[in-house]
């Protein structure tokens, strides 16, 4: 995970101090961050997986984050019934509903005509005729986006990890994720062993290998209330990576249950606590 502890040298040593939007819950205060423009990172699967152990990484919550987005939930329901409260903060109603967030978008994209798209069922269609013909010329359109205009303004968060694209390359899978907005200190784990996870289980239901994630970003930002923390965990050497164990019985993505998904051997340091700035 030395990419990841790379970047976040970069953001304290070379990002610009930009006024945000966000507010500390607890003190009502506006936030300033640390900021940079545009990065990549690249985790080769083989090599482990990529969890951070420079901090205790919180796999349960990010295990049924991903089996709600692939179910194309946006009520917070199911997450309160695995004790996640990741959502709390932006929940829109007394009902617990989110608006058109990433569930939506992935399995039910509302078209002009009326109809939906399931944008998941694509890519996994999509991979089917590559791995049959590998001129096919959806081997290049294995996209989902969460990005949709028209509903932003129902969305009780417009989409941080906006878009990603799958690639078959001599039978191996790789995903490439562009997130428009990062929250390096608490989202960003996060996010690398969700879409890491991901990869995984798209690789495991169409019969490949898992290649890379690659996480590309547009504004990588550090808020002052993690800086003392991000500076605790540089001084933090990096573990060995753990190893994800799928299910051999997974075959869809549809119905995942937690408890056919396991980080293995995971070792970390002691966890790091930093307030969400909303």
């Amino acid at each position: 995970m030395e990419q990841y502890l790379d970047l976040l040298r970069t953001v304290l040593e070379r990002g610009v101090r930009k006024p945000t939007r966000a507010v500390l819950e607890s003190t009502g205060r506006h936030v300033d961050a640390l900021s940079i423009f545009g990065h990549q990172m690249r985790f080769d699967l083989s090599a482990g997986f990529p969890a951070v152990t420079t901090k205790k990484l919180a796999w349960a919550p990010i295990v049924h984050e991903l089996i709600w987005f692939l179910r194309g939930d946006t009520n917070i329901a199911y997450l309160r019934a695995h004790n996640v409260r990741i959502w709390d903060q932006w929940v829109k109603d007394d009902e617990g509903e989110l608006g058109p967030i990433y569930g939506k978008q992935w399995r039910s994209w509302s078209a002009p005509d009326g109809r939906t798209i399931d944008q998941i069922d694509y890519v996994l269609k999509g991979i089917a005729a590559v791995k049959a013909d590998p001129t096919a010329g959806v081997g290049r359109r294995l996209i989902v986006t969460s990005w949709n205009p028209a509903e932003l303004g129902e969305m009780s968060l417009p989409a941080c990890h906006t878009l990603f694209q799958f690639s078959v390359t001599e039978g191996r899978l790789s995903c490439q994720l562009y997130q428009r907005s990062a929250d390096l200190f608490l989202g960003v784990p996060f996010n690398i062993a969700s879409y890491a996870l991901l990869t995984h289980l798209v690789a495991h239901v169409t019969g490949l290998v898992p290649g890379e994630f690659i996480h590309t970003f547009g504004d990588a930002h550090v808020y002052e209330n993690h800086v003392e923390q991000v500076r605790e965990q540089l001084r933090r050497a990096p573990l060995p990576l753990p190893r994800l164990w799928l299910d051999p019985g997974i075959t869809s993505l549809d119905d995942l249950r937690a408890e056919q998904i396991r980080l293995e051997n995971y070792r970390s340091h002691p966890p790091l606590r930093g307030e969400v700035a909303v």
